[in-house]
């Protein structure tokens, strides 16, 4: 693990919560990984999800007018990074239809922005699977344009229950397995990256 800290510093990450709420328990979720992130080196931009809200994926649009500049401009943060910490709310058993589409515009870059770019995902619900049925449907059309997606997610379960007022994560254990996620997450991007 020694070997893991000069790397880490060297990593640039991307951060956003897909949802548009502004007491969305994601984006909560997401400022705790944001925090677990730069302890261990990495440099984070969080960004709004509303910068990444798209009209529904046309390809006739995409035919007249090309690949819309906010789209494009997504594709450069991307490409300008290492890799994503994306914490996504679980809709109907599956992947929210803003972020679906933010995908499928996304995708149309060629080469694909996000080849051998790495992601870690997160969720956070009120459910008692804390999202993780939505995260394993975000894998498949991230995955089929070549980013890595890290093994480990971390889904928070009862997540209206789970933060202090403070924001933080009331349970230490909770914190401790979000530091352990983001430790080996920030590793394996410095060691693919050195």
């Amino acid at each position: 693990m020694a070997d893991a800290a000069p790397a880490a510093r060297s990593i640039k990450l991307i951060a956003f919560a897909a949802s548009l709420r502004r007491d969305s328990l994601n984006r909560l979720l997401l400022a705790q990984a944001v925090l677990a992130a730069r302890a261990e080196g990495a440099t984070v931009e969080v960004h709004d999800f509303r910068e990444f809200i798209f009209p529904a994926y046309d390809g006739d649009m995409q035919a007249s007018a090309g690949i819309p500049e906010p789209v494009q401009h997504l594709g450069r943060l991307v490409t300008a990074s290492d890799g994503l910490l994306l914490s996504s709310p679980e809709y109907n058993y599956s992947v929210p239809g803003n972020l679906k589409n933010t995908i499928d515009w996304l995708s149309r870059i060629r080469p694909y922005v996000v080849q051998d770019r790495w992601a870690l995902l997160l969720s956070a619900s009120n459910g008692r699977v804390g999202g993780n049925r939505g995260l394993w449907h975000l894998r498949v059309p991230l995955e089929s344009m070549g980013m890595m997606i890290f093994p480990d997610m971390f889904s928070l379960a009862l997540a209206a229950e789970a933060f202090a007022e403070d924001g933080t994560l009331r349970d230490a254990a909770l914190r401790d397995r979000l530091g352990a996620v983001m430790h080996r997450f920030v590793s394996a991007v410095g060691r693919a990256r050195a």
